[in-house]
């Protein structure tokens, strides 16, 4: 397993994003609008298992210095393997490589993988923020990381 930087114009990263928006209109019923796919401000990883992405995940900076991470997903595949912690890992590490001594995520009620994974790791709730203040679905947590010494 390799995880490594890919921009928001790779073709795999685009089929992830693509197969996780599915996915998530899919668990919600169809109640949620379509999100914009990538976006070029976010650094995305991918994690590459025998030469295919089959997880992925962004970090994008916040007017306030913290980072968000965006669109977490891991192929149905690949799930169960610890795929998506040590992808969140490399996020948080990306994040403070970047100067974000802070970041946050946001994720839905109709997911509780996603936010067992995240109280696992430390993620703590906070209010809703942003483009999900009117969205009822939606859940936020953020972590403080490690300041170098």
């Amino acid at each position: 397993m390799l995880i490594e930087t890919r921009p928001a114009t790779d073709p795999e990263i685009a089929t992830l994003v693509v197969a996780q928006q599915r996915e998530l209109r899919e668990a919600d019923g169809g109640l949620e609008g379509q999100a914009t796919l990538t976006h070029d401000d976010i650094r995305y990883l991918a994690v590459v298992v025998d030469g295919r992405a089959v997880a992925c995940g962004g970090l994008q900076a916040l007017p306030d210095g913290g980072g968000e991470v965006k669109r977490m997903y891991v192929r149905p595949a690949y799930r169960g393997r610890g795929i998506a912690r040590q992808l969140l890992s490399a996020l948080e590490e990306l994040a403070h490589q970047h100067g974000h001594r802070r970041v946050c995520l946001e994720t839905a009620t109709y997911l509780p993988a996603a936010i067992g994974l995240y109280t696992s790791c430390g993620y703590e709730p906070i209010p809703v923020y942003g483009e999900y203040v009117d969205n009822p679905y939606s859940v936020c947590f953020a972590k403080r990381l490690p300041v170098s010494a």
